[in-house]
């Protein structure tokens, strides 16, 4: 595997200026062509307003799955709070810190195989790695004890499922560098932080004091996460480009 660098140059021909003949017949070809359906923007927009009236939700929160559960959650609905607002997030919690550890998986394989000289090392990976796993079964446990079904796909945790698989699918690319693999690394751990802060002012709101507090516990440690990785990527790309 040779991944001296992530951008060296190359046989790249996906640019139009590389074949300036040839360029200039796309352009008049798509002049002469007519478009296939008569109309304009105001009539994409009404087809797609159309869609967006018709179409259902994706998914739904599931009932508490025990009596205890029900218990909870009939006490917020009657004091006016949304409790399944809070199981849903809390299941997209649980849906991207799966994805957290998958990513680490991922990345550690990839260093283990590359060792390269400028890191990140094996054991620092690691070490992050068992904190994602540990705040996912920590988040499992709460929806446990809020009578949820953690297995259950919520909204919230399909549609972070589906946004983060390209996340996974850049780290586990086995072309990507290890600079490559690590800005997917940061998209990841930016969504991290926000995520929980915005879970912390939830079960703040629903007086879940415990919770928040394991959960400003969780953010602290991503925080760190992403100022490793933040280092991580900032030096080797000076290093690539020659100017670390």
């Amino acid at each position: 595997m040779s991944q001296n660098s992530s951008a060296e140059m190359g046989k790249n021909r996906t640019g139009i200026a590389m074949s300036p003949i040839n360029a200039k017949a796309v352009a008049e070809g798509a002049k002469e062509s007519p478009p296939s359906s008569s109309g304009d923007r105001h009539t994409q927009d009404a087809l797609k307003a159309f869609y967006l009236e018709q179409s259902e939700r994706i998914g739904s929160v599931p009932p508490p799955a025990n009596l205890k559960g029900v218990a909870k959650t009939a006490l917020k609905m009657i004091q006016g709070e949304k409790a399944t607002v809070l199981v849903d997030k809390l299941a997209e919690r649980l849906a991207f810190e799966r994805t957290g550890t998958r990513l680490y998986e991922a990345i550690i394989g990839k260093a283990e195989v590359l060792a390269e000289q400028s890191g990140p090392r094996v054991d620092e990976l690691e070490k992050i790695h068992h904190q994602e796993l540990s705040h996912f079964h920590m988040v499992k446990g709460y929806i446990e004890n809020l009578g949820g079904d953690p297995t259950a796909q919520t909204p919230s945790a399909d549609v972070v499922g589906v946004a983060s698989s390209g996340l996974l699918k850049v780290i586990t690319d086995p072309r990507t560098t290890m600079p490559q693999s690590l800005q997917a690394l940061l998209i990841a751990e930016l969504a991290d932080n926000d995520g929980w802060s915005t879970l912390i002012k939830l079960a703040e709101g629903f007086n879940q004091d415990q919770m928040a507090a394991d959960f400003r516990k969780a953010l602290e440690a991503e925080e760190r996460h992403l100022m490793q990785v933040r280092g991580w990527l900032s030096a080797r790309t000076q290093e690539e480009a020659g100017t670390a």
